[in-house]
C-alpha cells in the first residue's frame, strides 16, 4: 500500500481530485442529487488510495485504531468531531473542499456484541468490513430538478 498518509498531516486546502474523502458513515438527509452508492471490497479501495491524501471524517475514536489498521491509511481526522456540509451544488464538503465521491467503511460485529459508549472496540469483536463506494460524477449529468434548490 503506497499511500500511508494521515489525514491529520496532509495540507489545509489540497485539491480534491488528490485527496479521497472516507468515514464511517454518510448521512443521507445530506443527499441532494444522484449517487451511487455499492459495495465495494478493500483491494478497490486500496487501488483508490495510491497516490492520494486522506480526508477523514471519522466519527467514532472507539473503532479508529481497528479501520484505520483495516483500511492501511490513518483514518485520524485533522479535528475532533469533524462534520460534512453541503456545497451550493449539492456535494459534500470537508474542511472547504467539495467531493464528488466518498467512501465508508464500517465494522462488523460479532452477534449481540453492542460497543460501549467511549470504549474501544476490540478486534475480536469485529468479525468484518462493510465497505460503500459513493460517486456524484457517474452516467450522464444530473437533470436539473427543484429537489436540491
Amino acid at each position: 500500500m503506497e499511500s500511508s498518509h494521515s489525514a491529520k498531516d496532509s495540507p489545509a486546502h489540497p485539491s480534491a481530485a488528490n485527496v479521497l474523502l472516507v468515514g464511517n458513515s454518510f448521512p443521507l438527509s445530506l443527499v441532494r442529487r444522484a449517487v451511487l452508492i455499492r459495495p465495494s471490497n478493500r483491494k478497490e479501495f486500496h487501488v483508490a488510495c495510491v497516490g492520494r491524501e486522506i480526508a477523514s471524517f471519522w466519527g467514532h475514536a472507539n473503532t479508529l485504531a481497528a479501520a484505520s489498521a483495516f483500511a492501511g491509511v490513518d483514518l485520524t481526522p485533522r479535528c475532533e468531531r469533524p462534520a460534512l456540509v453541503l456545497s451550493a451544488e449539492g456535494y459534500p464538503c470537508f474542511d472547504g473542499e467539495e467531493f464528488q465521491e466518498c467512501w465508508v467503511l464500517s465494522p462488523d460485529y460479532k452477534v449481540n456484541f453492542r460497543p460501549a459508549v467511549g470504549v474501544e472496540v476490540p478486534a475480536d469483536k469485529i468479525c468484518g468490513w462493510q465497505i460503500l463506494h459513493l460517486s456524484w460524477n457517474f452516467g450522464t449529468p444530473d437533470s436539473e430538478d427543484e429537489s436540491h434548490a
